[in-house]
């Protein structure tokens, strides 16, 4: 037998070989891609609890490198189905991505539209070009089958946000290239991604929920401010933006048995629905503690004494002042912080200062047995202002406490014609809505005492 006719064969088996190595190289490296999508997917949505933010990650990931378009469809309630995510390739028109909000409420579960079904609870479900051609069969049908056909769908994958009868809602991934077809592997990694999307997502709204709960407790104990002789009072309280945690900021202004006006600024350890009803302990305790007339320090002391056997605080921070002085002035500010930010004190001539002294350790600590926190004492000159603020408003993230403070420091000196506001309206970064803040809410209280008329 001549030997070129004995070596084919073996060049033919070596070939085969060589692309039986190649498919099965190909196909890890596609296996190792999903798996790393899905971990990458799994990280970031285990660091947020915000519905939108995770969303937002989410579509991130997904294109392109899973699907050319994602869109994301939400049950509200047993009825509403709301589109809360659409997002597309680089370049393309952004009028593509108008197909949010309320879409037509999902079918019965016999009814054939692939988002329905999967919306009412059924499996993963792969659509080619000619499923997706299909007249619609309900108003939810038509709305998704109009999305579709303007992204120009070459195949569609679509698969339930959660399991069983937990779906929160539905995932549909969109491929325009008829030469990348979705597989079976891509499937399976669409419907892992809307396993683990679904139990986020349901974290997310009962965080949501928690939130809304706690700020409702800490606006319903916020004090009306009162009237007390010509000093003026202003206040302001600004949760913390979408992402951050409500916990227990407060103020409080009240006036003493004495006559003297009490203001409080206060901070309890935690960020959560414990810490906003510790707040509310520490709030009614320390009116209680302050109506008799004694040394701040002595207060804050009896205050620390009681926290643990009265509350479930475990530590706080506060600034407890005594206003003292006729109503027409002149007024005597005596104070103690328990690790607090210092008070502001804004002079008419323009200078600031922080009111440093009276510190001591924080509440929760129990000082020993013959230690005392200090108080301690200023005249507050006619047409000045002092602010209480908590950290929130000089601590910012990527902001140290001293530029921080040199913000709050910065803020308009009070005018005849506009004593009080500077101070409520003009808070450095951290006050305001738009600003991160690192501490679960930012209340600025503002007593202001001028002798200049009302």
């Amino acid at each position: 037998m001549p030997t070129g006719k004995r070596a084919e064969p073996a060049e033919q088996a070596e070939r085969t070989e060589q692309a039986e190595r190649a498919a099965h190289t190909t196909a890890l490296e596609r296996l190792a891609e999903r798996l790393t999508l899905v971990a990458e997917i799994t990280e970031v949505l285990g660091q947020t609890l915000e519905v939108d933010e995770a969303l937002a990650r989410l579509s991130r990931l997904l294109v392109p490198r899973l699907a050319g378009w994602a869109a994301v469809d939400l049950r509200v309630g047993s009825r509403q189905v709301h589109r809360v995510a659409v997002t597309g390739p680089e370049g393309r028109d952004a009028g593509q991505e108008d197909w949010r909000g309320q879409l037509p409420p999902p079918a019965g579960e016999t009814a054939p539209s692939p988002l329905a079904q999967v919306l009412n609870g059924g499996g993963p479900i792969l659509q080619d070009r000619a499923d997706t051609e299909t007249l619609p069969d309900s108003p939810l049908a038509a709305v998704h089958s109009a999305f579709l056909s303007a992204t120009g769908a070459s195949e569609v994958v679509t698969v339930p946000l959660g399991t069983g009868r937990q779906v929160t809602g539905a995932l549909t991934l969109v491929r325009t290239d008829p030469a990348r077809p979705f597989d079976t592997g891509d499937l399976d990694v669409a419907s892992n991604i809307g396993r683990r999307v679904g139990p986020v997502i349901d974290n997310a709204r009962r965080f949501g929920r928690q939130r809304e709960v706690a700020e409702a407790m800490q606006r319903n104990l916020l004090p009306a401010l009162p009237e007390h002789g010509r000093i003026q009072l202003a206040a302001r309280y600004q949760p913390a933006p979408a992402g951050s945690q409500v916990g227990g900021d407060w103020y409080d202004a009240f006036p003493l048995r004495d006559g003297a006006l009490a203001l409080v600024i206060g901070d309890v350890v935690g960020h959560d629905l414990t810490a906003a009803a510790g707040m509310a302990q520490l709030h009614g305790i320390l009116r209680s503690l302050a109506w008799s007339p004694g040394p701040t320090g002595a207060v804050v002391d009896r205050l620390d004494e009681a926290i643990h056997a009265l509350t479930t605080v475990p530590m706080a921070t506060l600034v407890l002042a005594r206003l003292e002085g006729p109503g027409t002035g002149p007024w005597t500010l005596r104070w103690t912080s328990a690790g607090h930010p210092p008070p502001l004190l804004l002079t008419p001539g323009g200078n600031a200062q922080y009111l440093e002294a009276g510190q001591g350790l924080i509440l929760g600590t129990h000082l020993g047995v013959g230690s005392h926190r200090p108080s301690a004492a200023r005249a507050l000159p006619p047409g000045s202002a002092l602010l209480l603020y908590t950290d929130g408003v000089i601590g910012l993230r990527a902001v140290t406490w001293t530029a921080g403070s040199a913000d709050c420091a910065a803020m308009p000196s009070p005018s005849r014609t506009n004593r009080c506001t500077p101070c409520a309206t003009s808070c450095p970064p951290g006050c305001h809505p738009a600003a991160p803040t690192t501490s679960p809410s930012s209340p600025c209280a503002c007593p202001c005492a001028d002798r200049g008329g009302p």
